[in-house]
């Protein structure tokens, strides 16, 4: 399986999750364009460890609440949105920690698999996007004029325009750089 262009900027799974669709300002790329990559996408945002026989089942879903998540963190608040965010957020399990022996009879903490760990990644980024939702944190989409990346501003000044600096921001200082010593 091939490792994708994942962009890890946004600060929290929700939008992580938002940013699989890329270049929104200058039309679409999909990075969840099949099973694997949704597979691989939950798995290195650690939120579940599934193959793509697990992620197929989900991946217009997933897609689906991507799209969900990204309206609603935006502000715009349609009461389908809200309901289908709700009810992603209810599938999230996290199964209680149990206690097992040891064959020494040493008690052992373990946490049991959810039994659908696909559904309940994806709910758990739904419980992400809520809890954003209700924060004060101020999600931003990218200034680039080509990029639109959604990230959350944790700057002191809540000023933060660019979705890395190491991406969007030199690019655009360096061409400001370049007009104004282009005109003098």
């Amino acid at each position: 399986m091939a490792k994708r262009d994942w962009i890890w900027d946004g600060g929290r799974p929700s939008v992580d999750l938002v940013n699989t669709l890329r270049d929104r300002k200058t039309g679409h790329r999909e990075l969840l364009d099949d099973a694997d990559a949704l597979a691989e996408w939950l798995r290195l945002a650690e939120l579940a460890d599934v193959g793509a026989a697990q992620a197929e089942p989900y991946l217009d879903a997933a897609r689906d609440l991507r799209e969900v998540i990204d309206r609603v963190t935006r502000g715009d608040l349609a009461e389908a949105d809200v309901t289908a965010l709700n009810a992603w957020a209810a599938r999230q399990h996290r199964p209680p920690v149990q206690v097992r022996l040891t064959e020494r009879r040493e008690p052992v903490a373990h946490v049991p698999a959810p039994d659908d760990p696909v559904a309940s990644a994806l709910g758990a980024a739904a419980v992400d996007a809520i809890t954003l939702l209700l924060e004060s944190s101020a999600l931003r989409i990218c200034a680039s004029e080509t990029c639109g990346l959604r990230f959350v501003d944790r700057s002191p000044a809540r000023n933060r325009q660019w979705c890395s600096m190491a991406r969007c921001g030199n690019r655009a200082k360096a061409r400001q750089h370049y007009a104004r010593h282009k005109t003098t």
